[in-house]
C-alpha cells in the first residue's frame, strides 16, 4: 500500500513537472518580443521635426525616439532596392546581386538568407505590407523570402496612391483609399490577428517617393506654406517639397495608428518598433546642411533618421552617437529577440544591441562603405572620404565644404586603402553581366506575374515612360512588333494565361499570339476597353513617372510549357485597325493536377 502510494505520488509529481515545463515553454514563447519595422521611401534625415525641421510636425515618429533610442548617425544606401536588400540580409547589397532599381537588377539572389526566414523558422508569424522591391517572380517573391503574408507591390514605385491595384500573396486586388493608409490598415489587421504573438510586421511604406500625390486633409497645411531656407534653396522645387512634407505628416499619423493599436492590445511593452528611411531626400530641401540627396553617396544621400523603442527594455531617450548601418539590423533584431541563428553567408553588419541596451559599452571605431553606380564613399566615426577622393572632418564639417586630406594624411591613406580593398573584394562579387532569367512556374507557387517592366519591346512598341517600374507598353502598330521575356520554367505543366490590356474600339479583332519553346497560344480581342490616363488629379507636382489607367483582362486560354530556359514572345498576328493593344501585365497561373 505504501509502495503504491509512493508510486502514485511520483506519477503525479512527474505529471506536474511536465505541465510546469510546458507552461514554462509557453511563457518563454509569449515573452519573445514582437517586431515592427517601418521603412519609408525617399524620406530625408531632415524631414522630421525631431531633427530640427521648423515646418513639418512628426510627433509620433519623434515619440519612438523619446520612448526609446535614436541612432544619430545611421547609414543606408543611396537608393531604394540596395537598402532593402541590406536590411533583409545584413550584407552589402552588391553581394546579393542588387545593382539597379528595375528590370531585374533589383532582385536579391536566391542563395541569400533573410532575417524574415530566421524569424519564420523561430515560430514567428511574418507579414510584409507595402513596397518590396527585391524581386517579383517566385522564389524572388516575399512569400518565398520568409513572409507568410504579403500585401502591396513588388515594383520600385507605384503609379497611383489612390484606389491602387495591388497584390495579396500573388493575387491582384483592388484597394480603396490613400495607399499609405491602406498598407497601415493591413499591417494593423495582421497585428490584431497575431496579437498573442510572436509576430514580425514589416511595413515598407511607399511615400514620400514620387509621384507626389497627396489627399486631404494632409495637403491643406502645406498648400501655401513658406519653406525653410537652406544651402540649396536655389535648387528646391517648392511644390515637390510641400508634397513631401505633407506625406511626412501622413506617415506620422499612420505610425501613430500602429503605436495606438499596440497599446490597445496591451502588447506595446513586448513589441520592438523601429523606424527609418531607405535613402536621402528625393529632392533639394532642408536637410540639416548636409551635402547630397537621393542617389548620392555623400552624407545627405545616405544618412537616415532612425528611432527604436522597446518600453521597459531600451532606456527612454537614449542617444547613440556611434556610426551604425542598415546591415546591422539583421543581427540586431535577432539578438534582441533572443533567436539563435547560423548565418548562411558572411554578415557585413554587427549587432548593435549593446549600444541600445547597455549604459557603458566599449565600442571600437568602425568603417562603413556606401556604393552606388561606380561611386564609393567611406565613412569612419570622424571622417568621410567621398567618391572623388576628398576627405572631410565630419565632426566639424558635416556639410562637406573643406577637403582636409592634406591635414590628415594617415586617415586619408587608411580610408583610401579601405575603398580599394572593398572594391576589389566585395564589389567584385557583383557579376559584370546579369544572366539571371525570370523564373516562371515554381511548383510551390501557382502564380507568376510578368509585367511590362520585365519585358523587352521590339519594333515600334514603346514604354509609356522611361522609368520601367510601373510602366506599360504602347504604340503597338506592326505585325513584326513583339514583347519578349527570358524565362526559366522551373517545373513543366499546363498554365492559364491572362493579359491586362486596353484596346481602342477601332482595333477590336486584334489577335495576340504567345509562343514559347515548343508551344503557342492565340486569342482575339473581342471587347474594346479604352479608359483615360489617371493620377494627375492627385499630383501636387508634375511627375516623372508614367500615369496609370484601368485594365481589362484578356483570357487567352491554356498552354503547355516545358521546363527550362526559353523565350516567351507576345506578338500580334492580326491587326485589323491602326494598332493592337496597350499591355500592362501577363498573369501565368499553373492549373490542373500540378497546381499547388
Amino acid at each position: 500500500m505504501i509502495f503504491q502510494q509512493i508510486k502514485s505520488n511520483v506519477i503525479w509529481v512527474c505529471i506536474g513537472l511536465f505541465f510546469v515545463s510546458c507552461l514554462k515553454e509557453e511563457m518563454q514563447e509569449q515573452l519573445q518580443p514582437n517586431i515592427v519595422i517601418i521603412l519609408v521611401d525617399d524620406q530625408g534625415w531632415g524631414d522630421l521635426s525631431m531633427n530640427g525641421n521648423p515646418l513639418v510636425e512628426t510627433p509620433r515618429i519623434d515619440g519612438i525616439g523619446k520612448n526609446g533610442a535614436t541612432l544619430q548617425h545611421f547609414y543606408v544606401n543611396a537608393v531604394c532596392s540596395p537598402t532593402r536588400a541590406a536590411l533583409l540580409t545584413g550584407r552589402y547589397a552588391v553581394r546579393g546581386g542588387v545593382y539597379s532599381t528595375s528590370a531585374g537588377g533589383e532582385r536579391l539572389d536566391l542563395d541569400e538568407y533573410t532575417f524574415a526566414q530566421a524569424f519564420q523558422e523561430a515560430g514567428y508569424a511574418t507579414g510584409a505590407f507595402g513596397k518590396w522591391h527585391n524581386g517579383m517572380q517566385y522564389p524572388y517573391h516575399p512569400n518565398a523570402r520568409g513572409f507568410d503574408e504579403f500585401f502591396g507591390y513588388c515594383s520600385g514605385h507605384w503609379g497611383s496612391y489612390v484606389d491602387a491595384i495591388l497584390e495579396h500573396n500573388g493575387e491582384l486586388v483592388e484597394s480603396k483609399g490613400y495607399l499609405t493608409d491602406v498598407l497601415t490598415h493591413k499591417a494593423i489587421e495582421f497585428i490584431e490577428a497575431n496579437k498573442d504573438g510572436p509576430f514580425l510586421t514589416y511595413l515598407p511604406l511607399n511615400t514620400p517617393h514620387s509621384p507626389m500625390q497627396v489627399v486631404e486633409p494632409w495637403w491643406e497645411k502645406f498648400e501655401d506654406a513658406e519653406l525653410p531656407r537652406h544651402r540649396y534653396s536655389d535648387r528646391e522645387k517648392i511644390l515637390h517639397s510641400r508634397a513631401a512634407y505633407a506625406m511626412a505628416e501622413n506617415i506620422d499619423g499612420n505610425v501613430g495608428r500602429v503605436i495606438d493599436k499596440l497599446k490597445e492590445l496591451g502588447i506595446e511593452e513586448n513589441t520592438i518598433v523601429m523606424y527609418f528611411s531607405d535613402n536621402g531626400p528625393n529632392g533639394w530641401r532642408w536637410n540639416g546642411g548636409m551635402e547630397g540627396i537621393k542617389g548620392s553617396v555623400n552624407e545627405g544621400g545616405v544618412r537616415s533618421p532612425f528611432v527604436i523603442q522597446w518600453p521597459g527594455t531600451i532606456k527612454a531617450g537614449r542617444q547613440v552617437e556611434e556610426i551604425t548601418s542598415v546591415q546591422d539590423l539583421f543581427p540586431t533584431v535577432l539578438d534582441l529577440a533572443g533567436i539563435n541563428y547560423t548565418p548562411k553567408n558572411e554578415l557585413d553588419g554587427e549587432s548593435i544591441a549593446p549600444l541600445l541596451l547597455e549604459d557603458s559599452t566599449v565600442w571600437e571605431d568602425r568603417i562603413l562603405v556606401n556604393h552606388w553606380r561606380n561611386r564609393t564613399s567611406i565613412r569612419s566615426q570622424g571622417f568621410r572620404l567621398d567618391e572623388s577622393g576628398r576627405l572631410f572632418d565630419m565632426q566639424r564639417d558635416a556639410g562637406q565644404t573643406s577637403n582636409v586630406a592634406d591635414s590628415f594624411p594617415s586617415v586619408y591613406e587608411e580610408l583610401q586603402k579601405v575603398k580599394e580593398t572593398w572594391e576589389s573584394e566585395v564589389l567584385s562579387e557583383l557579376p559584370v553581366e546579369d544572366h539571371r532569367s525570370f523564373p516562371l512556374g515554381h511548383p510551390e507557387y501557382p502564380i507568376t506575374q510578368l509585367p511590362a517592366r520585365d519585358g523587352v519591346a521590339h519594333g515600334s512598341i514603346r514604354r509609356s515612360n522611361r522609368w520601367p517600374n510601373c510602366s506599360f507598353y504602347t504604340n503597338w502598330t506592326n505585325l513584326s512588333d513583339s514583347i519578349t521575356w527570358e524565362v526559366e520554367v522551373l517545373s513543366a505543366g499546363k498554365f492559364e494565361i491572362d493579359l491586362l490590356y486596353t484596346c481602342q474600339s477601332e482595333n477590336v479583332g486584334t489577335e495576340i499570339t504567345l509562343t514559347a519553346k515548343n508551344a503557342s497560344l492565340a486569342a482575339k480581342v473581342t471587347t474594346a476597353f479604352d479608359p483615360p490616363l489617371r493620377g494627375m488629379e492627385y499630383d501636387k507636382f508634375e511627375r516623372g513617372e508614367s500615369y496609370v489607367k484601368d485594365w481589362a483582362t484578356l483570357s487567352m486560354g491554356e498552354i503547355d510549357l516545358e521546363a527550362g530556359l526559353q523565350t516567351l514572345n507576345l506578338q500580334a498576328t492580326d491587326i485589323p485597325g491602326k494598332g493592337a493593344i496597350d499591355f500592362r501585365l501577363m498573369m501565368v497561373r499553373r492549373v490542373g493536377e500540378d497546381s499547388p
